[in-house]
């Protein structure tokens, strides 16, 4: 324990001189991000360093942007092209007062209110008649208007269709191809985990004060939990799955908490600052337990993920890969921490999509707060 933490905090102390004269983002300072992101987006660093600068104005403004379109707001997403923040408004009056927070306006034909009304309604209806093993979850998607409901490749039958007929009359839907979601929990092997009873492996998330927090998923309350050197941290205090996919481990028995999210000696540790939500098209990354550190982009938010255990509700949708052990594990952009990783499909060879459970929701949950640099 004492030397896993150690190399982790020197890390932190390089990068907190590191990042100490980073004007638009502490994470634009950082090389390992920076190669991580020349990796998987076939960027040069001064690209990845813009785009990260780009990526945290964005971030910043959208709660302005937000209010500034009002009732007309509809939706928002990050344009790697534009470099800026995209707002959809469905009048055309409000496009100005949107221009003047800095994000770029863009004619939306539904309104995000009415979206997001359409999907809970469809939340609503499956938690009274869970959706089928064949549909794989819905999201909004409010630059195609509507929303998406994901279904098996090939799957369909009259138990699918009955549920997309459902699914429509709350509002505007259309239905996409894509596979199902499987947590990334995984049984006893090595590498930098945390064991849960001692036969699960999962990924620490973020620090937080008293412990840190993982996915749902990993163990039940009370569950006892073990460190990568087989030394006692302590337990679950609180954990939720199905229906959400977050815990709270509070820790002890010498364990402390550090703001870092592990590099793997392959790129940098990065630091955590906050926990601004990153709007979609931005760029995240990933650290786990098995694949380690790997980037991609936020496609959706605020997805519902029907597992095979049941549907998990406000989830964050990636291209990220993952492989199981990576459960919990963290995703950051920039020094921004966003959630903590709960399944996906594919892996890391091939490619594939991740969700993550949002961090904030974690924190509001449970009452805690971020350790933070």
């Amino acid at each position: 324990m004492r030397r896993r933490i150690a190399i982790a905090l020197g890390g932190a102390a390089v990068l907190t001189a590191s990042l100490a004269s980073a004007s638009l983002s502490p994470a634009v300072a950082s090389p390992g991000l920076i190669a991580a992101m020349q990796r998987d987006f076939g960027l040069t660093a001064t690209q990845a360093e813009a785009r990260l600068g780009q990526e945290t104005s964005a971030a910043r403004i959208m709660p302005a942007a937000q209010r500034a379109a009002g009732a007309a707001f509809g939706g928002a997403w990050f344009d790697p092209a534009l470099g800026k923040l995209v707002v959809g408004v469905t009048d055309p009056a409000a496009a100005d007062a949107v221009g003047k927070t800095g994000a770029e306006p863009t004619t939306a034909r539904v309104s995000a209110a009415k979206l997001d009304a359409a999907k809970a309604a469809i939340d609503a209806s499956a938690k009274a008649d869970p959706a089928p093993a064949a549909v794989s979850g819905w999201r909004v998607d409010p630059r195609a208007g509507s929303v998406v409901v994901t279904v098996r490749p090939g799957a369909r039958g009259a138990d699918v269709d009955a549920f997309l007929a459902r699914a429509a009359k709350a509002g505007p839907v259309t239905v996409a191809n894509a596979p199902a979601a499987q947590p990334f929990s995984a049984g006893t092997v090595g590498g930098d985990p945390y064991y849960i009873n001692g036969n699960t492996r999962c990924s620490i998330g973020f620090s937080v004060q008293g412990g840190f927090v993982s996915a749902g998923h990993c163990g039940g309350t009370g569950s006892s939990v073990v460190g990568w050197d087989g030394s006692a941290m302590g337990s679950f205090a609180g954990s939720s799955f199905p229906g959400n996919d977050y815990s709270f481990i509070r820790i002890g028995n010498g364990w402390w908490t550090a703001p870092v999210v592990l590099g793997w000696g392959t790129v940098s540790d990065a630091l955590v600052r906050g926990s601004w939500v990153a709007p979609v098209g931005t760029s995240v990354c990933r650290s786990g337990s098995t694949t380690h550190w790997h980037c991609g982009t936020v496609l959706g938010l605020n997805e519902t993920v029907n597992y095979s255990q049941g549907a998990v509700y406000q989830m964050t949708r990636t291209n990220v890969c993952a492989e199981p052990g990576d459960s919990g594990g963290s995703f950051i952009t920039g020094d921004q921490a966003q959630g903590v990783t709960s399944g996906g499909w594919g892996n890391c060879g091939s490619g594939g999509e991740t969700w993550f459970q949002p961090v904030n929701e974690i924190l509001q949950t449970y009452g805690l707060s971020l350790v933070t640099a």
